[in-house]
């Protein structure tokens, strides 16, 4: 009704559709689908490698080279395979236990039905958080103007964390931005990890006991969730996007986890050591681009205060589910945001990591890549011994990527959902090639134009009202 405040739905908290829940593989899957990625991988290198070579024996034109120093730059695709989701032991457990873990879910313009799933996943994990601290940064219903009234959700919420022994807090303030809202409880808050949680998740059971099993190792200080689509059948974006995840969910970051420094945890579920992030109170909320304060990739800056202080890690059995956009005006907004904060957050790697480091150079090796994506193609048409096979060179290049799209695209199979049978992983799995192929012609192009335009950064970016929601 005109006039009154968008209210969430009350009804029986039983009518809820029961969540999903996933299992990340047994080792001797994984192991399975590895040893077949990887053998991809060294057959095409040693294909490369060989034409190369001959080229320098016998030189010519040819882009034998060229296309060797490309599969190079994939380092991080057969690395990744060497991922293990990390374990402890019961005793460890019993140590970890002992922690004082507090949630922080910053809420801006939610879905009420999403709001609700998302914090009763918290309070059902199998190892109980400690304290959970809600911000309302504002929410304000766009087609009355009035405050989003959460009450409902709000009071059902803090009864519920009373019964189970949990310090719940829910405030709203006035909307300055996803980092003054986590700030506001988290600099004040003494807890030893602290846990950030978007209000558009829900949570697998196990999510924080998985999640808190990497700081048995004290150099560790943050760890990255495993995220994974919520809404994954509701539109073909979204079964895309199913795919488009993999090479970074579940391929750069595992590969980065490898070596211990992941450069993003994603907002959706990450695990930090309370300190690094207390002691940034003040410079994460302030910080400013080009003159502008920037609110937006609070996730990567969360990251590289980890990174300045010890190793970065991901814990692919710590999992999450997130609503992903079903409109591709929502998805593109979404990634110009995204991009232009990764942006901003390259220049911030190359300036203050380590210039012998994994992420200086990592980000170096990206922009080589993006690089050589447009020089190819400019060099196979200036050149007249290639332009006259460049058929030849397009139905190989075709042959090969569409091979190692299906072979970077096994990590599907990685990951068991309650809601999804093996039929439809198998299709989502078909669907790779369209995904590589729409990450060149679509988000490549995207990306340059957020590099060019990284100065237009904003707050919470896309969400001027509810963008996605879930039927109750």
């Amino acid at each position: 009704m005109a006039g009154r405040p968008r209210e969430a739905p009350t009804g029986d908290r039983d009518q809820d559709p029961h969540p999903p829940t996933a299992r990340y593989a047994k080792p001797g899957v994984t192991a399975s689908l590895g040893t077949i990625a990887l053998s991809g991988f060294v057959a095409w290198g040693t294909l490369h490698l060989v034409g190369a070579v001959t080229e320098f024996v016998e030189p010519g034109t040819s882009l034998a080279m060229v296309w060797l120093v490309s599969f190079l730059l994939l380092w991080w695709a057969p690395l990744a395979w060497l991922e293990r989701p990390i374990r402890a032991t019961e005793e460890q457990h019993a140590s970890l236990d002992e922690l004082t873990v507090t949630v922080q879910v910053p809420v801006y313009n939610e879905d009420p039905h999403i709001l609700r799933c998302c914090l009763r996943s918290l309070l059902a994990q199998s190892r109980p958080v400690d304290r959970v601290r809600i911000v309302d940064d504002g929410s304000v219903d766009p087609s009355t103007g009035l405050p989003m009234d959460y009450d409902a959700i709000r009071d059902e919420f803090l009864a519920r964390a009373a019964e189970q022994g949990v310090d719940a807090t829910w405030e709203r303030t006035e909307n300055r931005g996803k980092r003054f809202a986590q700030m506001r409880v988290l600099a004040r808050d003494d807890a030893d990890i602290f846990v950030t949680l978007d209000s558009d998740s829900v949570l697998d059971p196990h999510a924080v006991r998985e999640g808190l099993a990497p700081f048995t190792d004290s150099r560790v200080q943050s760890v990255a969730g495993h995220v994974i689509v919520l809404n994954n059948r509701a539109t073909l974006l979204t079964r895309l996007t199913c795919v488009l995840y993999l090479p970074f969910t579940r391929g750069l970051r595992s590969a980065q986890s490898v070596l211990r420094r992941v450069t993003i945890n994603s907002g959706t579920l990450a695990f930090y050591r309370a300190r690094p992030v207390r002691e940034a109170a003040g410079a994460y909320e302030n910080e400013h681009f080009w003159g502008r304060p920037m609110q937006m990739n609070d996730d990567s800056m969360l990251t590289f205060y980890a990174l300045l202080n010890g190793d970065t890690v991901h814990q692919p059995s710590a999992i999450v589910f997130t609503l992903v956009p079903e409109r591709f005006g929502h998805y593109f907004g979404q990634q110009l945001r995204w991009m232009r904060g990764t942006t901003v957050r390259h220049l911030w790697w190359l300036r203050y990591m380590p210039l012998g480091g994994v992420v200086f150079w990592g980000t170096v090796i990206e922009y080589l890549h993006l690089f050589l994506s447009y020089a190819v193609p400019v060099l196979i048409l200036v050149d007249d011994g290639l332009r006259s096979q460049w058929e030849e060179i397009a139905r190989a290049a075709l042959v090969i990527g569409v091979a190692i799209t299906y072979i970077m695209a096994l990590r599907i199979f990685t990951v068991r959902r309650s809601d999804e049978s093996p039929r439809h992983r198998f299709l989502l799995y078909l669907l790779a090639p369209v995904a590589t192929l729409w990450r060149l012609v679509v988000l490549r192009p995207v990306y340059l134009y957020a590099m060019l335009t990284c100065r237009q950064i904003a707050r919470w970016g896309t969400r001027e009202g509810v963008e996605v929601s879930v039927s109750g």
